[in-house]
């Protein structure tokens, strides 16, 4: 899926807005994810271990909330296109941002969630399969690969791509940090004008190639 220069700078971008989303949720939630499951599972596990059922309960909301984000993302997909994916989010985070003005930061955090699960059915094709954006440990193995295949007599940058989305997800989460330092929650008004903004660019791209 990374075989264009568009669909590249796409994929950093949302990879991008994931991580500054994820910045956010971070700090908010003094450490749960509101993207990066595998950390939330981790977190469970060990609330279970030691006996912390409330926190166990909570990271595992989150991820039940994120499955739910990315079935619905695949339904609209499928459905429709990549920019309605895009323009779902941006009207989730939004709504976010709506929550987090009426003083409601429980539900702008669920609806976080679900346009972090929902962003990752964007690159999906019919049969499920896709590209992860909300996380790279996937993105991270992939430069392992590819390195190890141009060492062995194959392309010689065929792991830049995939490099760039693990570099644009820590750009990303750094700049959250810094906007929820200044801003808590109403930091994420600018991951809602971004997803908006990629719809906009992304549907008018999908015009010109139809």
């Amino acid at each position: 899926m990374l075989d264009s220069s568009r669909n590249i700078a796409l994929a950093c971008a949302l990879s991008a807005l994931a991580g500054y989303v994820d910045g956010i949720g971070y700090l908010h939630l003094g450490g749960l994810f509101v993207s990066f499951m595998s950390g939330n599972s981790t977190r469970m596990g060990v609330s279970l271990a030691e006996g912390q059922f409330r926190g166990a309960a909570e990271a595992f909301g989150l991820i039940a909330l994120f499955v739910l984000g990315a079935a619905v993302g695949s339904l609209i997909v499928l459905a429709r296109s990549q920019w309605w994916v895009l323009l779902t989010e941006a009207v989730l985070l939004f709504g976010a941002g709506l929550c987090h003005m009426m003083g409601l930061p429980g539900f702008a955090v669920a609806t976080i969630v679900l346009a972090m699960g929902l962003e990752n059915a964007v690159f999906q094709i019919e049969g499920g399969s896709g590209l992860g954006l909300t996380y790279v440990t996937g993105a991270l193995v992939k430069v392992g690969q590819l390195v190890a295949a141009a060492l062995t007599g194959g392309k010689r940058f065929a792991w830049v791509p995939n490099l760039m989305l693990w570099g644009a997800l820590v750009g990303g989460s750094a700049c959250g940090a810094l906007a929820y330092q200044r801003l808590s929650l109403g930091a994420i008004w600018f991951a809602a004008a971004a997803a908006f903004a990629l719809s906009i660019s992304t549907a008018v791209e999908e015009a010109r190639r139809h």
